[in-house]
């Protein structure tokens, strides 16, 4: 992709820029000024310096335990063609300076890999518990459905019969761009994500345009990093107030809430549409009727607007039946029938087994 073709993910009109250096520059960053004269084909993108593949493009960003910015030189050595900086640097490429590297790499990202999120149906689940299970549980309802599904999540990322392992919850933004692009060209039509708040916090998932996001609950975790449970709380909710009401899918985008939880609670009071909630009293959307716990799982019925329908699973605990219902929410939003909704369930486990053992695990440690 030429640069000034993958910058207009940056600055808009980059392009007539660089066509004509005499153009006005007042808007343009200081870069930009027309000494460039050159738009080089840039075939890579990379945030990882040892990674870098000559003609590509090194994005330094801050981590956790490093900061790209120490690894320009490594970058530069390896034959990157270009610097994208959030600080002045001096080296022998030339530098673009932005102000939040992260920020840029996912714009650059969706660019380079012409924008997949937008050609995919997205179900993106963010919560403290319940996460991993869900997206079994939606995986199963949407194959059973017919569509072509594919999910990115803590275990691995898997679509069309391929397996990977995870190294996070949610890719960095260049990973998952490219996994939603692998996805696209495997055929694959829907996708359900699981959402960090590390990877909101980190912009992964900025430009990654959802149909329908997921809320489960919210309990004391990540403190090590967030510090605060308000600010725990804050980060997760920009899934909501920030992303699902931006992009190209705003006007349409669904939601799907815990009503049993007390921040859930305050998002669907929040939130400027209606949401499907779910729970268990009558005035949430989809609520559960008649419950019966043992050792040997939950049944009982589910009321949704479509109708009522009776379940009988082998997965434990009142947790997991909050995990049925929010897989059922998801799947009304999807306008599935509560036959196929209802029919997934008995594929849960078979679906599960075929990936690395993960029917096993969650037998055994009744992960959520």
């Amino acid at each position: 992709m030429r640069l000034s073709h993958l910058l207009e993910a940056l600055y808009p009109n980059t392009a007539d820029r660089f066509k004509s250096p005499s153009a006005d520059q007042s808007a343009a960053p200081q870069w930009l000024d027309g000494s460039f004269g050159m738009d080089p084909d840039i075939g890579s993108i990379h945030y990882r310096a040892q990674e870098v593949q000559p003609d590509g493009l090194f994005v330094a960003i801050p981590g956790l335990a490093a900061d790209g910015h120490d690894f320009i030189d490594e970058a530069v050595n390896r034959g990157a063609a270009f610097i994208l900086s959030q600080k002045p640097v001096h080296t022998d490429a030339p530098v673009i300076q932005v102000e939040n590297t992260r920020k840029a790499l996912a714009a650059l990202a969706a660019q380079f890999y012409q924008n997949p999120s937008q050609k995919l149906f997205i179900i993106g689940i963010t919560g403290t518990n319940g996460k991993t299970t869900i997206t079994y549980l939606v995986e199963s309802i949407l194959k059973k459905a017919g569509l072509a599904t594919g999910v990115i999540g803590t275990v691995n990322y898997r679509y069309a019969g391929k397996v990977f392992p995870s190294a996070n919850t949610t890719p960095e933004a260049l990973d998952l761009q490219r996994i939603l692009n692998d996805m696209v060209c495997a055929g694959i039509t829907h996708v359900i994500m699981e959402v960090s708040s590390h990877a909101i916090d980190l912009n992964r998932i900025d430009y990654c345009w959802m149909d329908v996001g997921v809320f489960t609950n919210l309990s004391q975790d990540h403190l090590d990093y967030h510090k605060e449970m308000d600010q725990y709380w804050n980060c997760k909710k920009r899934l909501f107030s920030e992303h699902l009401v931006s992009g190209p899918k705003a006007n349409r985008v669904q939601t799907v809430i815990n009503g049993n939880d007390a921040r859930g609670q305050e998002l669907i009071r929040e939130l400027p549409w209606d949401s499907l909630t779910f729970g268990y009293s009558d005035y949430h959307s989809i609520n559960a009727h008649h419950l019966r716990y043992d050792l040997g799982g939950v049944c009982g019925s589910i009321k949704t607007p479509a109708g009522v329908f009776n379940i009988k699973t082998t997965l434990l605990g009142r947790h997991n039946a909050e995990n049925i219902l929010c897989a059922t929410g998801v799947g009304l939003a999807l306008h599935l029938s509560t036959y196929i909704i209802r029919y997934s369930r008995n594929l849960f486990y078979s679906a599960t087994h075929n990936h690395h053992g993960w029917f096993n695990i969650l037998a055994a440690r009744l992960i959520t």
